[in-house]
């Protein structure tokens, strides 16, 4: 089973939870440790990746140590054309829709796609668009902000996507945003694609996860509350209402 097909087949029976982790905040080990843990908390898969500071040597240590320690599917989130990596399952092949720089619209992914080619890394193309308050991913990325309330620029973006063909949309507010993506905007962009819809930046809550939810996310995504909680308990809550669990 693919990584694509492994991801279909869990949206299918309800809201997927996958973990961030940024390979560049702790060692392949800890990484290892963290994954275990969100194992144990019920999540489906890890994605690896970061605004800066990533590159294949920590991209490599982080998967393999997340697949012998927790053995779940790892996904590269990357952060720019050198986040590859042979060591993962799967690569988010994807677009920054709203950048200002086309290198993180098309520029990047042109000089990635031989070496991901040669490597032979399963791929999923995925549109990508950032959300005020956008953060660092905003930042670094050049990104022009879709405001909270132009639900229907992002709802227009959302549609192009699938009109390019590809198979994931993801909302992303920012890692470590105050807010997260509004429930008004998940609700119109789910009701307006058929692809699934990835939602992700500022939930660190049950209520934040579950309102995501049953706005329509098919996946939901959490980094920083992960690296700042200490607390199983809190990370099983937050897990299990992405779930519906």
């Amino acid at each position: 089973m693919t990584v694509k097909e492994y991801i279909l087949d869990k949206i299918s029976n309800g809201t997927m939870h996958l973990a961030l982790l940024d390979p560049d905040k702790q060692s392949g080990q800890v990484a290892g440790e963290m994954a275990l843990r969100m194992k144990a908390a019920g999540t489906d898969a890890i994605l690896i990746g970061g605004s800066t500071g990533v590159n294949p040597q920590n991209i490599s240590e982080t998967a393999i140590a997340i697949r012998e320690m927790a053995g779940l599917p790892t996904i590269i989130f990357p952060g720019g054309p050198d986040s590859i990596s042979p060591d993962v399952d799967a690569l988010l092949f994807m677009s920054m829709m709203n950048s200002t720089d086309l290198v993180n619209v098309i520029g990047a992914q042109v000089y990635a796609a031989p070496i991901i080619k040669k490597l032979g890394i399963e791929t999923i193309p995925m549109g990508y668009l950032i959300i005020e308050p956008g953060m660092k991913v905003g930042e670094v990325g050049k990104a022009k902000l879709v405001k909270r309330d132009e639900i229907d620029k992002a709802v227009a973006y959302a549609l192009a996507c699938e009109m390019y063909g590809m198979s994931l949309f993801y909302l992303e507010a920012g890692s470590g945003a105050d807010r997260p993506v509004p429930v008004e905007m998940i609700s119109a962009v789910k009701r307006a694609i058929s692809i699934p819809l990835i939602v992700g930046g500022g939930i660190r809550t049950p209520e934040a996860a579950e309102a995501a939810r049953l706005a329509g996310a098919d996946i939901i995504v959490t980094g920083t509350f992960i690296e700042q909680c200490s607390d199983d308990e809190k990370l099983r809550a937050v897990v299990k209402a992405s779930k519906g669990l």
